[in-house]
């Protein structure tokens, strides 16, 4: 089984960008795309509905604001668009996809660079949402969460760290929740197959910081420890464009 996660920093736009023909060619199982900016009625029927996908839909309460999809193949068991507290779940940032072998978590985590209120905001999503994932794994489901994380974790895990010691995204308090949340019993795909610098999946548009490849791995798939015999790879599309973020995915064996 093949899932991907894409922040696509809007729908709309990167639909222009061929979305759809990415989304065929690509053939994956499960696609959970972030920070949609767009709610069901603004879209067209194929994205509203693409070929072959079932669709899950959160919005934010505010037009043009956050919000995420889950397109999978096959129907899930159950699914739940928030994490039953109000100022989370207005803002549309999650999906939850109950399937036959795993619960799958969509997420776009808030951004903290704006003000304290906002780090402070993100701080608390966080930690909501490692009780919540934390409520399925301990009756013995398999969790996987995927999604801009909006958090880089290690210095290898972006090109610039020491100038960004001080920026949300890669503050000690971001990266130690991060610790926690895989000491929790998570892992990260990505890193259990590869240990090397260089590989990112944002780069800042302003600054043309792609074509540099100066960038964050912020985007990311964890996945708990009793799924790691399932895990049979993991993958990040740093050429596939239309965003300022790329894909990144993982190969479960299901």
């Amino acid at each position: 089984m093949r899932l991907i996660s894409w922040n696509v920093n809007g729908i709309r736009a990167v639909a222009k960008k061929g979305l759809l023909n990415w989304m065929k060619e690509d053939d994956a199982d499960i696609i959970c795309l972030q920070e949609t900016k767009a709610h069901p009625e603004q879209l067209s029927k194929d994205l509203l509905n693409p070929e072959g996908y079932h669709p899950y839909w959160s919005s934010a309460e505010r037009k043009g604001y956050s919000g995420c999809v889950t397109y999978s193949k096959v129907k899930p068991k159950k699914v739940l668009y928030g994490m039953g507290e109000p100022r989370f779940d207005s803002e549309g940032r999650i999906v939850i996809t109950e399937h036959p072998d795993f619960v799958l978590f969509n997420v776009y985590f808030p951004n903290g660079k704006k003000n304290q209120e906002r780090l402070r905001y993100k701080l608390d999503f966080y930690d909501s949402f490692l009780s919540f994932a934390d409520k399925y794994k301990k009756k013995g489901k398999g969790v996987v969460a995927c999604g801009d994380f909006n958090t880089a974790h290690k210095e290898i895990d972006l090109a610039r760290p020491k100038e960004n010691e001080n920026v949300s995204g890669f503050l000690p308090i971001e990266r130690k929740w991060i610790d926690k949340f895989i000491s929790h019993g998570y892992t990260d795909t990505f890193r259990r197959f590869n240990k090397d610098p260089g590989y990112y999946s944002w780069w800042d548009y302003k600054t043309k910081a792609r074509e540099r490849n100066i960038g964050w791995r912020i985007d990311y798939f964890f996945v708990s420890k009793n799924l790691l015999p399932n895990l049979k790879g993991a993958f990040i599309q740093k050429d596939v464009m239309g965003s300022d973020h790329c894909p990144v995915g993982v190969v479960m064996g299901f």
